[in-house]
């Protein structure tokens, strides 16, 4: 019965990838996946916060490492790792770190990826329960600590715990389950091609913008070196704090310093760093900060070539995408609004309140640096993109414009009009013949008149050689003694007087 059954099995109905022969059909599996689905990211991200605090605690001078005040204090290094606003003591900490916050959406975006593996699902609409399920499990989590903190001395608003980790989680899971599954169809149907390419080219500009704040920020460093050492203090605790506490913060620092390669800058409590002014201030004492410059200096509008060469290279990247300039330009314009888009993103999340003391706020202009970015990518992009592409080939010549062929001359190519254009050409040599042949026709038609009439005369016929000569004519040729006869008066159109009848 089994070999029949193996023999008797229709081949399609195998399945079509390795992690569908490895799924159970029974409820009881898919619960299971989605529990870890939930439980996965929020234990994962907890033990990583709290084991980052217990390393701080062990290497910290006179310090008491306690396991549950490390576990305690995790739960809020939980939120700010979610870009949740805290309260310490009263006094607002928005300035939080964006490293932990893009290593929660990846770890968020990978298990919703790996449990539309699991449960096979072909369409993100098969793939819902899992997009739910991460999203509910961070909302919950986020409200029951901020609910669990209420009293002491970090606190957070619930409402805001419970809004901001469940959107990050909800953005993370959309973006794993598309990577498993692709694009929605209501979405792959809506959506243009150019779009898509302009959407592409713009998270390859704003990865560009982003690489060139992290080189002014490295060299920035560098040559301030000797100052950021002088910032580590003396012991291996203290030091691998402030060293952690910088890393943490590398992204928000690379974002503001994109933000000064494009022009607006940035500010730190009294301090404003921009390409075109700078107001000097106090800042904070981290290492991160140690290649801030004390005054500002006249060769700084030369970093501007590194925006403007991202345009030109996004420009360059949409060349080909069509023949049409303006198809083309519009494609630019997406791109642009794109990194525009991801600049005001960059910016909300690296600025914020940092207590209320002398470095209070920490600001990115988004505003203004989102549309000074937009402008960098489409104006240089836009030229680049209009003279190294294609063109449409040039309109037909007026005379073709009456031909039904070219009523619609933005459907006709090159090759159609140059045929028609032949083809008119080829009429008008073939038309030139019968105009010449007409007259033959009308001598023809005398000759056989004149037959008719009796005048076969030769000497009076138009071939004849006295026809040729203009001093002989028709009259003159016959004798002077012959009576032109009734015939010939009728044919001339003269009516025989009463003598002649």
């Amino acid at each position: 019965m089994r070999i029949m059954d193996l023999l008797t099995r229709d081949p399609r109905e195998e399945p079509v990838s390795d992690f569908e022969a490895d799924v159970d059909p029974t409820g009881v599996a898919r619960v299971r996946v989605l529990l870890a689905v939930a439980l996965g990211p929020l234990v994962t991200g907890y033990a990583v916060v709290a084991t980052v605090l217990t390393l701080v605690t062990l290497t910290a001078e006179r310090t008491v490492f306690s396991g549950f005040g490390v576990l305690l204090a995790a739960a809020p290094g939980w939120l700010a790792a979610h870009q949740v606003r805290l309260g310490i003591g009263g006094h607002p900490l928005g300035l939080l770190p964006l490293l932990p916050t893009l290593g929660a959406v990846a770890l968020a975006a990978r298990t919703a990826s790996g449990a539309t593996q699991r449960l096979g699902c072909r369409s993100p609409r098969a793939a819902l329960p899992v997009f739910v399920t991460v999203t509910a499990a961070h909302a919950v989590f986020g409200l029951v600590i901020a609910l669990c903190a209420q009293g002491s001395p970090v606190t957070a608003n619930p409402l805001v715990a419970c809004a901001v980790p469940g959107l990050l989680a909800a953005v993370a899971s959309a973006v794993g389950i598309t990577a498993a599954c692709g694009l929605p169809d209501f979405v792959a149907d809506r959506v243009d091609p150019m779009a898509l390419r302009g959407i592409r080219a713009g998270a390859m500009g704003l990865a560009v913008l982003l690489a060139c704040g992290a080189a002014v920020f490295t060299v920035a460093t560098a040559a301030s070196w000797s100052t950021v050492a002088d910032m580590y203090e003396p012991g291996l605790g203290n030091s691998f704090g402030l060293f952690l506490l910088s890393v943490l913060y590398l992204p928000n620092a690379v974002t503001a310093a994109l933000s000064f390669v494009t022009g607006p800058g940035f500010s730190i409590g009294g301090l404003n760093v921009g390409m075109f002014g700078y107001h000097g201030g106090a800042v904070p004492g981290v290492p991160i900060l140690g290649g801030l410059p004390e005054h500002s200096s006249t060769w700084w509008p030369a970093l501007l070539v590194l925006p403007a060469a991202t345009g030109v290279l996004v420009g360059w990247s949409l060349r080909k995408v069509d023949a049409d300039p303006a198809q083309r330009i519009r494609t630019v314009a997406v791109a642009g609004a794109v990194v525009a888009l991801g600049c005001v993103l960059l910016g909300t999340l690296s600025g914020g309140r940092l207590g209320d003391g002398p470095f209070d706020p920490v600001n990115v202009p988004v505003g203004v640096a989102s549309v000074v970015a937009f402008c960098w990518i489409v104006i240089p992009g836009a030229f680049t993109a209009f003279f190294a592409g294609e063109h449409e080939p040039p309109a037909p010549p007026e005379a073709l414009e009456d031909n039904e062929a070219f009523e619609d001359a933005e459907d006709v190519d090159a090759d159609e009009a140059a045929e028609a254009l032949e083809d008119f050409e080829e009429s008008e040599e073939d038309e030139e013949p019968f105009d010449e042949e007409e007259p033959d026709e009308d001598t023809e038609f005398d000759a056989e008149a004149d037959a008719e009439l009796g005048l076969e005369d030769p000497a009076l016929s138009p071939e004849s050689d006295a026809f040729a000569d203009p001093a002989l004519s028709r009259e003159s040729a016959a004798e002077p003694d012959e009576a032109v006869t009734g015939g010939t008066e009728t044919c001339g159109d003269v009516e025989p007087g009463e003598a002649d009848r």
